[in-house]
């Protein structure tokens, strides 16, 4: 191999590949980045082989070639290299890089070692903005649980529906639910699949808005088989990828999440959004170990008064005033869980409902007040 490259795009690919790096003992060789130049590009890949990233870079290839080689050590080497053209060439399994002021040797591996990432394409494929792709699939991405008796909720579901797409996450104590309805969403077959959690974290890490990888908000493609899936993002200068992302898919079907989500409910409130949020993390200081934090609602008053206790430092109350209606109840719930809700709710105003079930008190569900698309329920701490 021998290629000129920009040290800044380098710099980009392998900071898109290396959260893809695998840490297995009994294969090294997921420890290292496969670089490639081929025709006008050089391209860096890394492979856990759950998911597989491999980005490219326009480049000046004088002689194709592969090699792999640590991906901390190069990494960490390019990262702090100024600006400005990288000669890179390879002697069998060596790999040497030189700038003006000096060059370096790093000792590599075979490329035909290296793990192949599949990039299966067929006509079955969605084109979208990454941007709003991302944006909604933030919304869920932190609640699935890994869980080996039933892995299906150790990933978001992904379902496309004609002109809509949503996200569905749970980890049986809270569910999320995240639809968007554009007429930039096309789909001639509706698709449903379950992702792995950390695949949804780099496709957001990867093609979301961000200014210093400068590739969120461009379109990308979504190509979808069985058992998996993968992203694709071009290149602005050509209609060559910059990056795809493959994984595979949880195989299993998702649970029927549609009974969790209560349909009628005793009590609603409309309340500030950032007073309540603000309310919530203050009580949780002085929450005990099961993160409890009690609700008094009074609908007569207009108040939701928030109590939370620590036999160990104290205890706190205060209430919030807002429109109330319903009945008169005491319900707790685990602040962690409520904190991660208001959080990805952008509206101003939230609405609060509860349900009751059996009699007893059933599940609580968050929304943005006027706005259609996001849920959010999540269970109460049962007292008794």
């Amino acid at each position: 191999m021998k290629v000129i490259v920009p040290q800044n795009k380098l710099k980009e690919g392998l900071s898109l590949v290396e959260r893809s790096i695998g840490k297995s003992l009994s294969l090294p060789i997921l420890t290292n980045i496969l670089f490639e130049a081929k025709k006008n590009f050089l391209s860096v890949e890394a492979t856990d082989l759950e998911i597989g990233v491999k980005a490219w870079s326009l480049a000046k290839v004088e002689k194709e070639g592969a090699i792999a080689v640590p991906a901390s050590l190069v990494s960490n080497f390019i990262r702090l290299l100024p600006e400005g053209p990288i000669k890179i060439e390879t002697d069998q399994t060596l790999l040497f890089i030189e700038t003006k002021k000096q060059k370096v040797e790093i000792k590599g591996g075979s490329s035909e070692d290296f793990p192949i990432i599949p990039q299966t394409r067929n006509d079955h494929f969605i084109s979208l903005p990454s941007g709003l792709f991302c944006e909604a699939l933030s919304q869920v991405v932190d609640i699935p649980a890994t869980s080996s008796t039933r892995p299906e909720i150790s990933g978001i579901l992904f379902s496309f529906q004609k002109d809509s797409l949503q996200f569905v996450a749970t980890d049986s104590f809270r569910l999320a639910e995240k639809t968007v309805s554009t007429p930039k969403i096309k789909v001639e077959k509706e698709v449903s699949f379950i992702l792995p959690q950390k695949a949804a974290k780099e496709i957001i890490n990867i093609f979301g808005p961000n200014e210093e990888k400068k590739i969120g908000n461009q379109e990308f493609k979504i190509y979808f088989t069985p058992s998996q899936v993968l992203i694709e993002s071009l290149m602005a200068e050509t209609p060559h990828p910059q990056v795809i992302l493959v994984s595979k898919l949880i195989e299993g079907e998702y649970p029927n999440y549609q009974e969790i989500i209560p349909k009628k409910f005793e009590t609603q409130m409309v309340l500030d959004k950032n007073e309540f949020l603000h309310q919530v993390k203050i009580a949780a200081i002085f929450a005990g170990k099961t993160n409890e934090i009690k609700f008094k609602i009074q609908p007569n008053k207009g108040n939701l008064i928030i109590f939370s206790q620590n036999p160990n430092s104290g205890q706190h109350e205060s209430f919030i005033t807002g429109e109330i209606k319903g009945k008169e109840r005491d319900i707790s719930f685990n602040y962690k869980f409520l904190i991660d809700g208001l959080s990805k709710i952008k509206n101003p105003k939230v609405i609060f409902e509860l349900s009751e079930k059996n009699g007893e008190a059933g599940p609580g569900v968050l929304r943005p007040l006027d706005e259609q698309g996001y849920l959010y329920v999540l269970m109460p701490i049962q007292t008794n």
